[in-house]
């Protein structure tokens, strides 16, 4: 028996064609909800492992916490650290390392923001360096908030971690971009095969360090794209964030791997979408030891 096809009538159409466009207006309207109120306050807590050749035995299994780009002030309060802060506590790194952009623009919450940075503490310490944001008129109040809150700011210098006989050195760089950085001031001294973490808040400069005798670098910047639509991928990335946006990398011919964190604000808009704020738990791993 074949079977027909009634023709639809006007009225089913024209209804038809209403409930889709509801169903899409809803799904937007839902999609802007959750990407306004929901997706940018949950929190991812990244875990990764990172092999690095030269790293000393006795840092094998290390921890550290790296976070990035707060932008407090921008759809941000002090208030919305305190989860951050809690969850950091409960994982009790070793090391504690913060990659820039304190602020969005404006310092009047860096009071608030020090009562909250100034709960974490890790046995081998805090260390920061300064974002682009950071450094649009904010340096001097950025920096004093920071190191009253108990991070070690390096600014073109670097810190010797010591556990036993063993070294692990951690430099840092001022932001590469709008700030004054010195690549060669934040390595003097240290030693040629040593393992070297660099901090550096945009990722896309790791194909310039990665001349230089270092093993990771840690960097945010670049928010992951903050907006990523499946399929498509980010709508926009920043200057010097595009090319290592989100995750581990290896720099080709060079012994430097760069993480970039997704970051925990936002900056532009005050959506995140398929792109939540991630802090990363990052476990070293001896070549020999794994």
């Amino acid at each position: 028996m074949r079977l027909t096809s009634m023709p639809i009538s006007r009225r089913d159409f024209l209804k038809k064609s209403v409930q889709g466009a509801l169903g899409l207006f809803g799904a937007a309207g839902l999609s802007g909800i959750y990407s306004h109120w929901i997706e940018p306050y949950w929190i991812e807590i990244k875990q990764v492992d990172v092999t690095l050749a030269n790293l000393p035995s006795a840092f094998h299994q290390f921890r550290i916490v790296h976070f990035s780009d707060l932008h407090l002030g921008f759809n941000s309060k002090p208030e919305h650290l305190s989860e951050l802060v809690g969850r950091v506590r409960q994982i009790k790194p070793d090391l504690i390392c913060f990659t820039g952009d304190l602020v969005d623009r404006s310092v009047s919450v860096i009071s608030e923001a020090v009562a909250a940075l100034s709960q974490l503490q890790a046995p081998f310490g805090q260390y920061a360096v300064l974002g682009n944001h950071d450094a649009f008129g904010n340096r001097r109040a950025v920096t004093r908030g920071l190191s009253q809150a108990g991070f070690h700011v390096l600014h073109n210098k670097h810190a010797v971690v010591r556990k036993g006989k063993d070294k692990l050195y951690v430099a840092g760089v001022d932001d590469p971009w709008v700030g004054t950085p010195d690549i060669d001031a934040a390595l003097l001294q240290i030693p040629e095969n040593s393992c070297t973490i660099l901090l550096a808040h945009e990722p896309d400069f790791a194909d310039q360090y990665g001349r230089f005798p270092v093993d990771l670098q840690l960097s945010g910047h670049s928010h992951g794209g903050q907006i990523c639509i499946p399929l498509i991928g980010a709508l926009y990335t920043p200057p010097h964030g595009s090319k290592y946006t989100n995750g581990l990398y290896q720099i080709p011919n060079s012994r430097l791997q760069v993480y970039t964190t997704r970051g925990i604000g936002m900056t532009r808009i005050p959506l995140r979408f398929n792109c939540r704020p991630e802090f990363t738990v990052m476990t070293l791993k001896g070549q020999s030891l794994e």
